[in-house]
Parts: structure tokens; C-alpha cells; sequence
């Protein structure tokens, strides 16, 4: 298993947007997480900058990372790509965090 933490960003007049759309999750899109061997997902918001942290365990780093190519994914970030920063993809800007610690 390897965990996965990571900030992306909200912009600032979209934060219920974000909330709701997220509430509202795809099955499609949920079943593509599960399918691509995510568990134990939490995204949180800084409401002060409009960061999202998100922090997710995965059990195949190899079929997490391929979830970029697939058409679901593809067209869930275009969904989300008018209320996020987002790469020229649509694909979320983030970074990768590197754990520092962890008590189980």
C-alpha cells in the first residue's frame, strides 16, 4: 500500500461548488477510484488560501497512475477544471507531499 498526499487549489468563489460536486460524485468516478485501487480518500480545505489538501491510500501505485488516461477521468476534470487551477490537460495543478510522519 502507499499513501498519497497532495495540494491542489480552489479558487476562492467556488469553495460550495467544489463541496457539492464532490457530494455528488459520478458513480462512474467512484467506481474508477475503487477500481484503480483507492481507499481511504479525504480531500480537506484551507479556507484562508483556497488549498486542498488530499491524502489517499492506493494499493497499485502503477493502476493509480494510470487512471490519468482513462476517458472518465479525463472528463471529470474538465468538469472541475472552471473552479480549480488546473494544468493545460485540465488536469488539477498539485503538488506531491513528502511524509514526514505518521502515527498509526
Amino acid at each position: 500500500m502507499t499513501r498519497i498526499a497532495t495540494v491542489m487549489y480552489v479558487n476562492e468563489d467556488s469553495y460550495d461548488a467544489y463541496k457539492r460536486r464532490h457530494d455528488e460524485l459520478w458513480p462512474e468516478m467512484k467506481q474508477l477510484l475503487k477500481e484503480s485501487g483507492v481507499h481511504d480518500y479525504s480531500i480537506f480545505l484551507n479556507e484562508a488560501t483556497g488549498e486542498l489538501f488530499a491524502v489517499l491510500d492506493v494499493n497499485d501505485k502503477t493502476a493509480y497512475d494510470n487512471m490519468a488516461q482513462n476517458p472518465i477521468c479525463r472528463k471529470w476534470w474538465d468538469y472541475m477544471s472552471d473552479i480549480m487551477q488546473v494544468n493545460e490537460d485540465n488536469s488539477p495543478k498539485s503538488t506531491v507531499l513528502r511524509e514526514m510522519f505518521y502515527l498509526k
